[in-house]
């Protein structure tokens, strides 16, 4: 085998393995990523390599069917079985790995990432992800030890669970609920269209759809909503169309976003509390997860409907651990990811738009007024982030001047006061930290003591 480039440990990210395609992972190297993947998978279910059944996917991206295929090369070369999805959603791997009981899968994908990017997101069995300090972390460490001659020659066969995922997809609402909305749609020419396109032209919608068919070149944008440019256009084409509501969705569709019909983004914290209140309405008494960054409408929402709120850890490798743990009926995350504990506690772009055009079907209310008790009670700053030379002191810094408040560190350093509070945390693979704040009072109050937080951080 021709040596691969240069192991960059960069790549290795906190929840997937990620970077740029050629000077980072090319072709050799993913074939030695998906050796140790198989490697790792066999510790982690205590059998040989030659008994594993991996489940294998790709998304839109230019390199992907020949970075899948090593991928591919790679597992068989350890003697696992794997059944190949081929071109699909990342959610669509997840359900091929938890519905049929397989070792573990891979999807070949850089989900919001540009254009240059490519990777891996890998799950062990159960739709469970592998994290940097649970198996990415050896994955790397394998193949920088060297991997020794491979074990033998496993085999592939090509699957298509597409209906069978749309079918369990649609289990989660009653189709005959949903109707009369005309609905803004933008793919970002990524996997949303073949995914949850085929469920939407079965219901009685006005659909609009953009950027719909996958492209590896991303004509219109790049495939991350949450970055203000890349919804500039599906805001502007919602008021254009008079739509009740715009939905976006990430490169590789695990991710959604919405936007209401006089065309405001709509924050993660604030669907997490929509969608929370809506579900426990028909499982009463559950628990839902919410993330260290998120305003406290979602525990209010949680608790004023009878469920059950926890705070959790940023990243998906965190939240489906604890699902199974708390046995969570949904949890959401500020970043637009929602697991569902009847997904396997799997994250899915396809489902919370489903349950949202439900609920938005059900109230017969426009999508702002549904919004209104949030957005009129709760003022967030959304994420920001500040480059700092030495994170950890800047949070001791940070823990020292409110040292009045109540602190807790399950994430970076949470500031709680009784009418505002604050989260700050250190990235995973920069010099930076993340601030999310909200007041309770106003956004003036906001506004100022976001100012404050910051002006702390960046001195």
């Amino acid at each position: 085998m021709r040596r691969p480039v240069a192991l960059d440990p960069d790549i290795f990210k906190a929840y997937d393995i990620r970077g740029l395609y050629g000077s980072q992972i090319d072709g050799d190297l993913a074939e030695q990523i998906g050796r140790a993947f198989a490697r790792v998978l066999g510790e982690l279910a205590g059998k040989p390599t030659a008994q594993l059944r991996v489940a294998l996917g790709h998304d839109m991206r230019l390199s992907a069917p020949e970075l899948s295929a090593r991928y591919r090369e790679g597992l068989i070369a350890e003697g696992a079985h794997v059944l190949d999805a081929g071109q699909v959603a990342t959610e669509v791997v997840y359900f091929l790995v938890g519905s049929r009981e397989l070792d573990g899968g891979l999807i070949c994908t850089a989900s919001h990432n540009p254009k240059a990017y490519t990777g891996a997101k890998l799950v062990r069995e159960g739709a469970i992800a592998l994290s940097g300090d649970s198996g990415i972390g050896d994955i790397r460490a394998l193949i920088e030890a060297g991997l020794p001659a491979a074990a033998g020659a496993g085999s592939v066969e090509s699957v298509d669970c597409d209906e069978q995922f749309r079918a369990a997809a649609s289990a989660f609402i009653d189709p005959a609920a949903i109707g009369g909305l005309k609905v803004l749609l933008d793919g970002g020419n990524g996997m949303a269209g073949p995914t949850v396109g085929p469920i939407l032209d079965r219901l009685a919608l006005e659909l609009i759809p953009t950027y719909w068919t996958p492209d590896g070149n991303f004509p219109g944008h790049e495939p991350n909503p949450l970055l203000p440019e890349n919804r500039e256009l599906a805001i502007a084409a919602v008021r254009q169309n008079g739509a009740d509501l715009g939905i976006a969705f990430d490169g590789d569709a695990d991710r959604c976003f919405f936007i209401d019909e006089t065309g405001e983004f709509i924050a993660g914290d604030f669907i997490t509390a929509l969608l929370a209140r809506s579900l426990l309405a028909t499982h009463p008494g559950s628990a839902i997860l919410y993330d260290v960054r998120a305003s406290r409408a979602v525990a209010d929402t949680v608790e004023a409907a009878g469920g059950h709120a926890y705070r959790n850890r940023v990243g998906h490798a965190f939240f489906k651990r604890r699902m199974r743990e708390e046995g969570s009926l949904f949890g959401g995350e500020v970043s637009g990811h929602y697991y569902f504990r009847d997904f396997y506690c799997a994250d899915s772009g396809t489902i919370p738009a489903l349950l949202m055009l439900e609920l938005c079907s059900r109230e017969r209310r426009p999508l702002s007024e549904l919004l209104a008790p949030y957005r009129e009670r709760y003022f967030i700053s959304g994420e920001i982030n500040s480059e700092v030379a030495d994170p950890q002191a800047k949070i001791a810094t940070i823990s020292e001047r409110y040292a009045d408040a109540r602190q807790d560190t399950l994430d970076g350093i949470s500031i709680d006061y009784d009418d505002w509070h604050f989260n700050v945390r250190p990235s995973n693979t920069e010099p930076l930290l993340r601030l999310c704040l909200e007041s309770l009072v106003s956004h003036a109050d906001m506004e100022r003591r976001r100012d404050e937080v910051l002006e702390l951080i960046r001195a």
